[in-house]
């Protein structure tokens, strides 16, 4: 049963290692209400609506605990993700990619009749698309144009291209030109600002309304101050925060809230140790870091290699001896990789149990 009401639910008098089999995804709820609450006192300082993207944590749930705290609505990723969030009664949604394809059109045009749909698009292609799926629809399907602002992924390249394109959204039965939106480099919000502000000029000088400009992306949320451009923000992994987060000093140790628990099951040197989670739960992304993660209070382990189900750990000495059967809390370099890795997560309040949750969005590539 998905709980709609927001409030996420109280630990039991459990201890979560009485409870769980490892390799297991731990979520601590203590600090996702901490990291919610937080973000969107910021963003609500800042005077920007908060669309957070459920592609970090795939949970209606948790989706559900950030619209209470004041979102205006999600992101998603991929129809599939926006599928599974519709059908648990989520209704403001926005999908951040390019949507491509006759089979995923009937799609999309379908999920139209139950949650009031934004889309992006950053090529006449993309319209055409868009408007040969909604040209007949009860009413218009909405779009930003998606810029590239520094990240070199999707997106128009100047500001002049993209009010070339909202011409042609505005212009396309079916379709209502919403607005711009970008996901910057990290470390780049700030200079992203300046682009999209001469793009909305333009648009707005060629008589088109601009109701959306939206940034995104935590490495640079804490960083971004006002911008007179910009009316909403996107951040995504601000809930759980990663190793690789914590490398770029956007969050502490003690804003994770996702770890991956790992039992030591060989110790076949002093200097080095064998945890029975690999690639297949800690994620072989690197994002420029040395190693795969990084173990909840011992700064003495490094972890240099991957393999499917062996996690090699490298101890310098340092520390106490690492023995067969103790487990480790591991902070993983990408966090929202993990949540696509497992059926269900294990929800707690620092030791204490909580329960098992489906993650209702994984897979959800489509």
């Amino acid at each position: 049963m998905i709980e709609a009401t927001g409030t996420l639910p109280p630990a039991s008098p459990a201890l979560w290692r009485d409870r769980i089999e490892t390799p297991a995804v731990l979520i601590d709820l203590d600090i996702v209400e901490r990291n919610i609450a937080r973000c969107q006192k910021h963003c609500d300082e800042l005077g920007l609506a908060v669309r957070p993207h459920i592609k970090t944590h795939k949970l209606p749930l948790l989706a559900y605990a950030q619209l209470a705290a004041g979102a205006v609505g999600v992101t998603a990723q991929k129809i599939g993700e926006a599928e599974v969030m519709a059908a648990a009664g989520i209704t403001d949604i926005f999908i951040s990619y390019n949507i491509v394809g006759a089979k995923k059109l009937d799609r999309l045009r379908q999920l139209a009749q139950a949650a009031q749909l934004t889309v992006t698009a950053d090529s006449l292609d993309v319209v055409s698309g868009l408007a040969t799926a909604f040209v007949d629809a009860p009413r218009p399907l909405n779009v930003l144009v998606e810029c590239d602002t520094g990240m070199h992924r999707c997106g128009v390249a100047t500001p002049e291209a993209a009010v070339e394109l909202a011409l042609q959204v505005h212009a396309a039965a079916g379709l209502h030109f919403a607005g711009l939106m970008t996901y910057p480099a990290p470390g780049a919000g700030t200079g992203a600002m300046a682009w999209l502000g001469a793009a909305a000029r333009l648009c707005r000088d060629a008589g088109l309304s601009v109701e959306v400009v939206s940034s995104g992306g935590t490495p640079d949320l804490y960083r971004f101050r006002s911008e007179p451009a910009v009316n909403e923000y996107r951040p995504g992994s601000y809930i759980y925060n990663d190793r690789s987060l914590l490398a770029s000093e956007a969050c502490e140790e003690i804003d994770c809230a996702l770890t991956v628990a790992a039992t030591v099951i060989s110790v076949p040197a002093a200097d080095r140790a064998i945890v029975d989670a690999g690639s297949k739960i800690l994620t072989s992304d690197l994002l420029g870091l040395d190693g795969y993660g990084f173990a909840l209070g011992r700064s003495d382990i490094s972890i240099p290699q991957l393999n499917e189900e062996h996690g090699h750990l490298q101890l310098t000495g340092d520390g106490p001896a690492l023995v067969v059967g103790q487990t480790l809390r591991i902070i993983p370099n990408h966090a929202c990789v993990v949540s696509n890795m497992v059926d269900h997560v294990h929800l707690v309040r620092g030791e204490h149990y909580v329960r098992q949750e489906s993650v209702a969005a994984r897979g959800k590539v489509l």
